[in-house]
C-alpha cells in the first residue's frame, strides 16, 4: 500500500475547528503507523493551507512545526490561536485538543 497525498489532504478538511492532530495519528489512519515523517513531507508540499488546513498538525508531544510551510512557526501559533486552541511554549495540549 502506498501513501496518497490526497488521502492526507480529505483527512485534513476532517478536522474539527479547536482540535489538532499529530502526524503520527493521520498516517496510523491512513493504515501505516511508520508514515508519520512521509505525512510531514506531504504537508510540507500543501498546494493550498487553507482548503487544506495543515496548521493542525502537530508533533507527538504537541509541539509546533519549527518548519510550517505557510509562514512558519509563528503562523502556525496564530492559525491555531484563531481556532480556539491554546498554544504555550509552541505546544498545544493533546489531551484537551486532539481528537
Amino acid at each position: 500500500m502506498k501513501l496518497d497525498a490526497q488521502k492526507v489532504y480529505e483527512y485534513l478538511q476532517a478536522i474539527p475547528k479547536g482540535k489538532v492532530v499529530t502526524y503520527g495519528q493521520i498516517a496510523q489512519y491512513l493504515g501505516n503507523k511508520h508514515w508519520a515523517q512521509p505525512v510531514g513531507n506531504i504537508l510540507h508540499q500543501n498546494p493550498d493551507g487553507d482548503k487544506y488546513p495543515c496548521y493542525k498538525v502537530v508533533n507527538s508531544t504537541g509541539r509546533l512545526a519549527v518548519g510550517y510551510a505557510f509562514g512558519g512557526i509563528e503562523q502556525q501559533k496564530k492559525r491555531l490561536e484563531q481556532d480556539g486552541v491554546e498554544v504555550l511554549n509552541y505546544r498545544v495540549d493533546l489531551k484537551k485538543y486532539g481528537i
